[in-house]
């Protein structure tokens, strides 16, 4: 039954060949590819808005949690320092997923866009621990470490993509 498949998915392979543009992406993952890129652009133009309206929500969110409005001024700055650092991060990831879009994804430039990513999610990291030190919570522990862990992850893998790209800029030479 598995080799039957696996014939079928060669013969559709063969059948389709240059003519087929949808490439090796194929047609089970490219609603998840666009969907997660949807949802990375709604989380940017989100954010944006979040940014900008950070005065006005802060004093809003301060009415339920009176701890904000005592560090009014600091809470702003810090948040509005996290906010345009993570937007600079999605933007990242955004010119990433528009070449896995295009199906040339391992280019120089994402070499480039995973270096800073990394290096903005420990910016992020840092300024989420100097917010702690005006208050602390729980909760800014947990994100200290998972963008701790997402820079070093982003940070590897522009090495990965790195040797991807000399291996294919050596393919493309030979050929």
């Amino acid at each position: 039954m598995v080799s039957e498949r696996n014939m079928e998915e060669k013969e559709s392979a063969k059948e389709g060949g240059a003519n087929d543009k949808r490439g090796p992406v194929g047609d089970r993952k490219l609603p998840w590819i666009k969907g997660t890129k949807y949802l990375l652009d709604f989380m940017f133009y989100c954010g944006i808005v979040v940014t900008a309206s950070l005065p006005w929500s802060i004093r809003w969110i301060g009415e339920l949690l009176p701890g904000l409005i005592r560090h009014y001024e600091e809470a702003v700055i810090i948040y509005f320092v996290l906010g345009v650092s993570a937007e600079k991060l999605l933007w990242e990831l955004r010119k990433i997923f528009k070449t896995v879009l295009a199906e040339d994804c391992f280019v120089r430039e994402n070499v480039v866009s995973l270096q800073k990513m990394g290096n903005w999610s420990f910016f992020i990291a840092l300024m989420a621990g100097v917010r702690s030190i005006v208050y602390m919570t729980i909760a800014m522990i947990v994100v200290i470490f998972v963008f701790l862990i997402a820079g070093l992850f982003s940070k590897v893998l522009s090495f990965v993509f790195e040797q991807a790209v000399a291996y294919k800029e050596e393919t493309d030479f030979t050929i």
